[in-house]
């Protein structure tokens, strides 16, 4: 808090889907940068990052203490729950899928920012399911849903999340007409933003839907999809400032 009762601003925690990307270079990455040297430049410009390779392998112990190893204490990981045990997760028995999907995880200590929980995009609306991964999930592990189909999107699935004190993922994308509401269920904000580019009028708008959430002490979480050239990286470096200056402007 700040002295006369003011809230401490949330913190706005930028980056992008994954980071080994050499293609990046020379816009974000030096030239001839080693590949065991991307992490540890990336996390000295950005403050977070999903993690891609985890929705593919589940990740190792010794994986984590080397990721670990390569960033500073403030930095934190996002891991993109391994697919296929997602899915045994939410479509067989959670209290199997769930531990060994985060079993490892504790490893990350206070860099783990969330386990991304991703339910295919065809994959409508079932309360029962989800309850079972919510009430599978392990309370100590912060947990990210991110429902697609367009029947989640109804009050019953947010109080479910609220329950459970989990983030309801806010996600755009390229055949979205309009961006997506943000919604508050946990004790963080979670958004994806993956449209293939953004003009400096979308961005300021985004910064300036967050202000009301940071004020009020949300830390907020905003990841841009990977892309070619390292453009997503540059817009992930200059959020916060671009917060800032949304927020300076009222």
């Amino acid at each position: 808090m700040h002295g006369g009762g003011r809230l401490t601003p949330g913190r706005v925690l930028a980056g992008t889907s994954g980071f080994a990307y050499p293609g990046w270079a020379p816009r974000f990455y030096p030239a001839s940068l080693r590949s065991t040297a991307l992490l540890p430049h990336y996390a000295g410009r950005l403050p977070a990052v999903e993690l891609n390779n985890t929705f593919y392998a589940r990740p190792t112990a010794q994986k984590i203490a080397a990721w670990c190893e390569a960033t500073p204490p403030a930095f934190r990981f996002v891991v993109k729950a391994q697919r296929g045990a997602a899915v045994r997760a939410l479509y067989g028995d959670p209290t199997e899928s769930i531990p060994w999907l985060t079993e490892a995880l504790p490893g990350f200590g206070e860099r783990l920012g969330a386990v991304l929980f991703r339910i295919d995009a065809k994959s409508g609306r079932d309360d029962g399911r989800l309850g079972g991964v919510l009430g599978a999930w392990p309370k100590a592990i912060p947990l990210v849903v991110e429902a697609q189909h367009p029947t989640w999107h109804v009050d019953e699935t947010f109080a479910a999340l609220r329950a459970a004190s989990a983030v309801l993922c806010t996600t755009e994308t390229d055949d979205q007409e309009d961006p997506p509401d943000i919604r508050r269920t946990g004790p963080f904000l979670y958004l994806r933003l993956r449209r293939t580019a953004y003009d400096e009028a979308a961005l300021d708008a985004w910064a300036a839907r967050l202000v009301p959430f940071l004020d009020d002490g949300l830390d907020a979480y905003v990841l841009f999809r990977h892309d070619e050239d390292g453009a997503s990286a540059i817009h992930a470096e200059q959020f916060a400032a671009r917060v800032d200056r949304v927020r300076a402007r009222g």
